[in-house]
């Protein structure tokens, strides 16, 4: 009831304020004209009276007399034209009446159409509640799949861009590993088949299949791709049993970059757009560029960030390219002698080093591509010194000096 008292006063006020400003308009115009005409009229008058004090001469006055008169005349005229133009007194009040109805009924009935009567304001303590309660009751994945093929007007049709013969190998792959069924190597090629044949429904079955006879072995990334794979299915919704996958691989690995992005998808669809962006910008912040789930990120960051109330820019809109030899230069190379292939590669590496030796260069990425291209060209020692500036360099920043480790150990220049 109080909000629509305020409501209405407001209205009454502003149709008010509508409908004095025409009045006065009206009156306006009126009360400018008479008061021209009567500063004229008095002027000729002082004439005449300055004629009889002296102070003007008889040309004199007659010279003031006639501009006077001119400007007489001219009010006059424009005192007319305002008089035309000024609609009668009764069309002033109909659009006075019809503003006031307009604004009452046009606002309550837009505000009854998207707004929310009744609904209370809400406390931030009480909008995380109903997101946790939204996120809570959610639709199962079973759910979501029938969903997802209700909206598509059926189940999921194969590729037109697939190896003509794939249909004819998935079928002896499926019949192979009914019989085999304990194979993990047959259930990971299922999975990945079922993936680019389309059909993720039977993909995240055999890949919960393959978990499952892994057991305790199973790695971050067997969890992180069932859950993949259940989005997928569920056409982009992160259900509970998606949750529970993504849970099991950041208990193995907290720093795993596609679990971490799906796990943003989640909060932003259970109405926690600040937790996601969190999410999300950490991960954009840490790399590395070339990283599969930035592209998505850059995409939805923004509508989190405005969902959540932050002014947000990223520093990069599109990944820069690593300095340094990538591994299509190294293909490239093997189409060379060896000796013009090991100076092209050795000309590339010493560039990247001086660069970031330099201060021009220094991201995780590059100093984890100099790293692996020094143990790739077979210079250990020189490797091994790198590695220890970058542990030095990095040392506050564990993430960073993840991604190098784990380049350093590849090349054979760490354990």
């Amino acid at each position: 009831m109080g909000f629509w008292l305020v409501a209405g006063t407001l209205a009454l006020v502003v149709s008010g304020t509508l409908a004095m400003a025409i009045v006065r308009s009206r009156e306006d115009g009126h009360t400018a004209s008479d008061q021209d005409l009567r500063i004229y009229r008095n002027q000729l008058d002082e004439i005449d009276r300055d004629v009889v004090r002296g102070t003007l001469t008889a040309k004199q006055a007659g010279s003031v007399r006639t501009e006077v008169s001119r400007r007489l005349l001219e009010a006059d005229r424009r005192a007319q034209a305002t008089r035309y133009r000024t609609p009668p007194r009764h069309v002033s009040a109909a659009l006075v009446f019809a503003i006031c109805v307009v604004l009452a009924v046009g606002s309550t009935g837009l505000y009854l159409s998207i707004g929310a009567p009744g609904y209370p304001d809400l406390r931030l303590a009480d909008r995380i509640a109903l997101a946790e309660e939204r996120h809570r009751t959610r639709m199962s994945q079973a759910e979501a799949e029938v969903m997802a093929e209700t909206r598509a007007g059926g189940p999921r049709m194969t590729p037109n861009d697939i190896d003509p013969a794939l249909p004819d190998l998935m079928e002896r792959l499926r019949k192979a590993v009914s019989q085999r069924p304990d194979d993990p190597e047959g259930l990971r090629l299922l999975a990945h088949y079922e993936e680019v044949l389309g059909d993720f429904r039977a993909a995240h079955s055999a890949q919960s299949r393959l978990i499952a006879l892994k057991g305790e072995g199973a790695a971050a990334d067997d969890h992180a791709t069932h859950a993949r794979l259940l989005v997928l299915a569920a056409n982009g919704f992160v259900s509970p049993e998606a949750e529970t996958a993504l849970h099991q691989a950041l208990q193995l690995d907290p720093g795993h970059g596609p679990a971490r992005y799906l796990t943003g998808l989640m909060l932003a669809q259970s109405g926690r757009p600040d937790l996601a962006f969190d999410v999300w910008r950490a991960l954009l912040e840490e790399g590395p560029p070339d990283a599969a789930w930035l592209r998505p990120i850059r995409e939805r960051i923004g509508y989190a960030a405005q969902a959540a109330g932050i002014r947000y820019v990223p520093a990069d809109n599109e990944p820069q390219p690593l300095a340094g030899p990538t591994i299509e230069d190294m293909d490239a190379a093997r189409e060379m002698d060896a000796a013009d292939r090991q100076e092209m590669i050795r000309g590339m590496v010493d560039g990247l080093a001086e660069r970031i030796e330099g201060g021009e260069s220094g991201s995780p990425a590059e100093w984890a591509r100099l790293i692996h291209s020094l143990g790739v060209l077979g210079d250990t020692t020189r490797g091994s010194e790198f590695w220890s500036k970058a542990q030095a360099e990095f040392a506050d920043d564990p993430k960073a000096l993840a991604i190098i480790r784990a380049a350093a150990i590849d090349s054979g220049v760490a354990e």
